[in-house]
């Protein structure tokens, strides 16, 4: 404006009364013009949007309280999207050349009503030409024949949405037809409210009630701000259609059915409908959106690392040991000190425990004369998800992932993945943008190879929102869904696409059901709040489910059954009222790289021929057990990071053959791995455990389909025997490793470090168990203790430092050959009453009591053993003559003489040889097994045979 002209609020004032062809011209006088005529977006050109007959709110029907960015814009694509049907350029002449001789006719209005020219359509249409307008003032119009459109005509509805009602049937055989500002109803003849084969139809700000449309290829139809009351819309091999801004209720049916593949033969509207949908705005987010949700997760400061302990038994604590409060060894607290029972609990000093307790040591001994020194290194699998699990909870603490673990994005996973960016971006068949389904049975159907697009759509209060069958594509990108009484997202048959960055919640059955080879990517949703599991994949679906927030349902987060079987990666599965993810009746899948938590039972509860392969997880702070592997459950459990869970790091059936490798198991409230079996009868729990039952209902078979198709799968390593092998198990509140069962069970490689009880208890073993290799160290308890009539082998394992016994054993078979139990604080091996053991080439020491230890009378055969001497005022053994039963052949004993006398574990190297023993790792964990343990003694020696028969040590 010039210098001292009017005020620009005094402009904006007279603007605001020009109709928009006066706007127009105003804004080409000149740039300052311009600038004013675009700053009345909030005044003028909002009234003009709004008073529009022909168009609603920019934001109907979802956020009508949410203004658009420009109502100026949003006028602008009104106003255009009323002329565009017109866009078709052919012409009726036979020559080309007509063409430049004939002078085009003038659109015409023809009037329809009481008083006009014309009383009903159809006699208005008989008179119409080319891209003739007709209006309709307010009334009903009821036609009593089918009406068919030969010519482009518009049809608008003079007045208010409602005032112009027209029953009637119509078919339309032309080019392009604009519909506008009417309320449809379906003739008496016929429910087909429209119909088109061949043209392009579009329909602005209508309403359509109890019928039907139906659009064929390669026909197309634009459907914008049209309200849809128990109405169905078939679209049938349509090459592209657009519905926007839509409105649909209460439908008995279907509200909007896809079938077929998309047209090959395209009519004149496809292009002009393929530009206009790449001019929309995309539903993509940013890298800013605040689409995922926050985590209240607290990071800590430990890394992965191997652990290296130094460890002085001379009146010092170890540094790593659970108790940190208890008294150290040498100190005198009272008139009783804390000692080691003949079980390997620390009890109160007493003359004789229930099994044969230590005798209290009745002297000061010169602790500096007698040092021990135990140096080793304990390094567990390296979990490849990169976390600070180490170090204990801390109490009432929130929780906070490291940033690796913290979920992605949709816009950074669709940049990872260009595929699925190239699906995100493709749109075929139908693109349903901005609708809102709700109160009816179903959303959206789509079958037979039909291709459907769905973006920033609300489906509430149906049935079930989509439907996906019979090897058709659906895209859904950033909708709504909640409140369905069945599943929220249905796909079976061969069904897939993209369902990406949807917020679902609240529904009835599976916010998403896979069924029947169908395999879609469901990628960055929020599924949650559901009444029974979040995802459910079964009768062989498949599937990739990755980088999605998965909480807070009633039932398992992932529920994968009837040889389903997806990949799961990247997800976070928390909060949930059941298990994060079940695996049952044979199903199976790759579950990678997740993190499940806070879940009320088991974090992954595997049962019934379930046989996933659960890798690299982050399995923490689960309310019950980090894994249950149930009856006739199998699998690969590796590289898992168990910890924090209230219950079991790992409960398993023995029978049910599971293979867990390679986890890092800490920090659980009861036992790291409890291994249970009830073959025998036995009905007895390991100790704090509750038995938990399938979280499905009675008859949930019945309530899924059981779609039993047979697949071919690579084949699996075939396991025969339940394996626990090259764990780190440690820190967890009771025994390390428990055992009670009645099936075959092989322990080997794992590090079971600072337990809170004892590093492994056999309490039933009828069938053989096998301890192999293994590294047990630093348990509050006994290193191992074995229950009566039980059948275990020891062999190759270091027992060091742990607070009890080396190993107590009642066992009616043991097997003890080829250990290092050194350092421990009671006696290296016990055997108690009724026992029967073979000890053979093992190297046993004690610092404070004896190197084995016998009470009552045992059957054993000791056997080229090295004996080390505990404190010098104790013998290594007791004579006992009375006991023939106990034979001693070739064992070496070694004695306390000077200080400057070195001993090392050299010859074989100290144990576990875990070099020699390791299954060929695999690929993804190479190099991540428990490393071998460097062992030395420093003592005063004195070695040499004694020439005396078969001597035993006693404690009374």
């Amino acid at each position: 404006m010039e210098a001292g002209g009017l005020p620009l609020e005094l402009w904006r004032m007279i603007l605001a009364y020009l109709h928009l062809p006066d706007l127009g011209r105003c804004s080409l006088v000149c740039r300052a013009w311009y600038e004013l005529i675009l700053s009345l977006d909030s005044t003028r050109w909002r009234q003009l949007c709004l008073g529009c007959t022909e168009c609603r709110h920019p934001n109907w029907p979802n956020q009508p309280d949410v203004e658009p960015e420009s109502w100026r814009e949003a006028f602008k694509q009104h106003y255009l999207a009323s002329k565009t049907w017109t866009k078709n350029a052919l012409d009726l002449e036979s020559s080309v050349c007509f063409s430049l001789f004939r002078r085009r006719k003038e659109r015409r209005t023809l009037s329809v009503g009481p008083g006009h020219e014309f009383d009903s359509l159809g006699s208005a249409l008989a008179m119409a030409s080319l891209y003739d307008r007709i209006v309709l003032f307010p009334g009903v119009y009821e036609e009593q024949g089918e009406i068919i459109l030969k010519v482009p005509v518009e049809i608008v509805g003079q007045g208010k949405l409602g005032e112009v009602a027209l029953l009637a049937s119509i078919d339309q055989h032309c080019s392009t037809t604009r519909l506008c500002n009417l309320v449809f109803m379906p003739a008496w003849f016929s429910p087909i409210m429209y119909k088109t084969t061949s043209g392009h139809v579009q329909f602005d700000n209508c309403n359509f009630e109890n019928g039907h449309i139906q659009v064929h290829g390669p026909g197309t139809c634009q459907v914008k701000f049209c309200t849809f009351k128990n109405t169905h819309i078939f679209l049938h091999n349509v090459p592209l259609c657009v519905l926007e801004n839509c409105e649909f209720v209460g439908s008995e049916n279907n509200s909007v059915t896809v079938e077929g593949h998309p047209s090959a033969d395209k009519n004149w509207a496809y292009k002009y409908l393929l530009g206009l949908i790449k001019s929309l705005p995309t539903f993509l987010p940013t890298e800013d959106s605040d689409f995922l949700m926050s985590l209240d997760l607290e990071s800590r400061d430990q890394a992965w690392s191997p652990k290296t302990c130094d460890i002085v038994i001379e009146g010092s604590q170890s540094p790593t040991s659970p108790a940190s409060s208890s008294p150290k060894p040498g100190s005198r607290t009272g008139s009783q000190e804390a000692e080691v029972g003949s079980d390997g609990e620390r009890v109160a000093q007493t003359p004789d425990s229930s099994d044969g307790g230590l005798s209290p040591s009745g002297e000061d001994e010169d602790e500096d004369q007698l040092m021990y020194r135990l140096s080793y290194q304990v390094q567990g699998p390296r979990p490849v998800l990169g976390g600070s699990f180490l170090g204990p909870p801390l109490p009432g603490a929130s929780i906070q992932l490291p940033s690796c673990l913290v979920l992605n994005s949709l816009q950074q996973e669709l940049q990872k993945d260009k595929e699925a960016m190239a699906l995100a971006n493709s749109v075929q068949g139908c693109l349903i943008r901005k609708c809102l389904f709700r109160d009816g049975k179903g959303g959206v159907f789509v079958c037979s190879h039909g291709r459907a697009k769905m973006e920033g759509n609300i489906f509430r209060n149906l049935t079930y929102a989509v439907r996906c069958i019979h090897n058709s594509k659906i895209i859904m990108l950033r909708n709504d869904i909640y409140r369905c009484r069945a599943s929220g997202i249905f796909l079976r048959l061969e069904g897939g696409g993209l369902i990406a960055g949807n917020n679902i919640y609240h529904n009835a059955e599976a916010g998403v059901d896979i069924r029947k080879k169908s395999n879609p990517l469901i990628l960055c949703n929020q599924i949650h709040h559901g009444l029974r599991s979040g995802i459910v994949v079964l009768g062989n679906g498949k599937g990739i489910i990755r980088n999605n927030q998965i909480f807070s349902n009633k039932e398992a987060g992932i529920y994968i059954l009837y040889h389903g079987n997806p990949v799961v990666s990247g997800n976070h599965i928390f909060k949930g009222r059941a298990a994060g993810i079940a695996v049952n009746e044979n199903g199976k899948g790759l579950i990678t790289e997740n993190v499940i938590r806070e879940n009320q039972w088991g974090g992954v509860d595997i049962r019934r021929g379930g046989i996933p392969v659960l890798r690299s997880n982050l399995i923490c702070f689960g309310y019950s057990d980090g894994v249950v592997v149930g009856d006739e459950g199998k699998g690969l459990i590796e590289g898992n990071t168990i910890y924090a869970n209230k219950g079991c790091g790992v409960w398993m059936m023995s029978s049910s053959l599971p293979h867990v490798t390679s986890n890092h198991v800490s920090y659980n409230g009861l036992y790291g791995v409890a291994v249970f079996s009830q073959k025998d009868g036995s009905s007895e729990l390991p100790r704090g455990h509750r038995a938990q039952e399938n979280f499905s209902e009675d008859g949930d078979a019945i309530l899924w389909e059981t779609e039993l198709e047979k697949e071919d799968d690579p084949l699996r390593r075939p396991i025969t025997i339940a394996l626990v092998e090259s764990n780190s198990i440690n820190h967890n509140g009771a025994s390390g490793l428990y055992v009670q069962s009645s099936e075959a069970l092989h322990v080997i490689t794992n590090v079971i470090h600072a337990n809170g009880d004892r590093g492994i208890t056999v309490a039933q073993s009828s069938q053989p168990t096998r301890v192999a290799n293994n590294s047990i160290s630093c348990n509050r308890q006994s290193g191992v203790k074995v229950e009566a009539q039980c059948k275990v082998e020891l062999r190759g394992n270091g027992i060091y430092d742990n607070r009890g016994h080396g190993i107590i054993t009642k066992g009616d078979s043991t097997i003890v050959i080829e250990n290092d139990i050194i350092g421990n604080r009671g006696s290296g091996l016990q055997l108690l009453s009724r026992s029967d053991t073979k000890v053979i080439k093992n190297r046993i020491h004690s610092f404070r009591a004896y190197g084995i230890a016998v009470r009552g009378r045992a059957k054993a055969l000791v056997q080229e053993n090295i004996i080390f001497q505990g404190k010098t005022n104790k013998t290594i053994f007791q004579q006992i003559s009375n006991n023939r039963e106990c034979v001693m052949q070739n064992n070496k004993f070694l004695v306390f003489k000077k200080k400057s006398d070195t001993w090392r574990l050299v010859n074989p190297p100290a144990r576990p040889h875990l070099e020699t023993s390791l299954r060929r790792p695999s690929a993804a964990h190479n190099g991540q097994k428990v490393t071998a343990m460097a062992t030395r003694i420093t003592a005063r020696v004195e070695g040499g045979y004694h020439s005396n028969r078969s001597v035993f040590c006693t404690i009374l």
